[in-house]
């Protein structure tokens, strides 16, 4: 995706990335850029390397990260229990050259309540975002409009973000509109139990996603986070998030 307060653009949509800086993220061979290798970590080490905590104004209660093994591999175990925070990292993507997402991530349960077009409902057991630097060269007449009026408001923002959730009712597949702004498109790439407790590998072409979510070319990618996040429902979820990583499509 559950570079984005909460309440405010999502609220974790603008704020989140008011948060993240664009910085270089070098390849790591030819066709891949890794933005997360959390199974080469220790399990116990307080972040990932690399990521740092996103959390929210007037939100106290924060969902916890930790590295743990399960099984071979080190992942990262999120558990929120009526709490909203992130793991965020700064990246710079061109998702033209780098368009295809991979990452694999497992929950324990779903968030009963959750329904991505109510405010109320904007809660998810997983949730990974990517978010988009502006560029006005790539963004209609009528979008930089909104845009400049959305940064004298809340400060550096997002152009657009695509936040890939694990839902509780929609359709895999679905596009859907932020429930507290237009500037986030939530995809539905997970949804209902019967992947519960299972480590599920998931691909997506972001950049497919951005022209179908906004209707045009999508500028550079500028920040990456994982959240769980309960903070609406007031429900518990625990969640767990693998390595992930941006290829070609060759």
């Amino acid at each position: 995706m559950r570079v984005m307060t909460r309440r405010v653009m999502s609220c974790s949509a603008l704020m989140l990335v008011a948060a993240l800086s664009t910085a270089s993220v070098q390849a790591q061979g030819p066709t891949t850029v890794e933005v997360a290798r959390f199974s080469a970590s220790k399990p116990g080490t307080s972040l990932p390397d690399g990521w740092k905590p996103l959390t929210f104004r007037k939100i106290l209660r924060l969902t916890t990260y930790e590295l743990v093994e399960d099984g071979a591999q080190v992942v990262v175990k999120a558990v929120s229990d009526s709490s909203a925070s992130g793991l965020t990292k700064e990246v710079r993507i061109d998702p033209k050259e780098f368009p295809i997402v991979r990452w694999r991530w497992k929950v324990d349960n779903l968030v009963q309540k959750s329904d991505a077009t109510r405010k109320d409902g904007d809660d998810y057991p997983a949730r990974l975002y990517i978010t988009f630097e502006y560029d006005p060269d790539k963004v209609s007449f009528g979008k930089k409009l909104k845009y400049k009026t959305g940064q004298a408001l809340f400060g550096d923002i997002p152009i657009g973000a695509i936040n890939y959730v694990w839902e509780t009712k929609a359709p895999v597949g679905a596009i859907l509109d932020n429930a507290y702004t237009d500037f986030v498109k939530m995809v539905v790439v997970e949804s209902g139990p019967s992947q519960i407790g299972l480590w599920v590998d998931e691909s997506r072409n972001i950049y497919d996603d951005y022209k179908r979510a906004f209707g045009e070319e999508p500028p550079m990618i500028n920040g990456i986070a994982i959240m769980s996040d309960t903070d609406n429902t007031k429900e518990r979820a625990i969640a767990y998030y693998g390595d992930i990583v941006f290829m070609t499509s060759r």
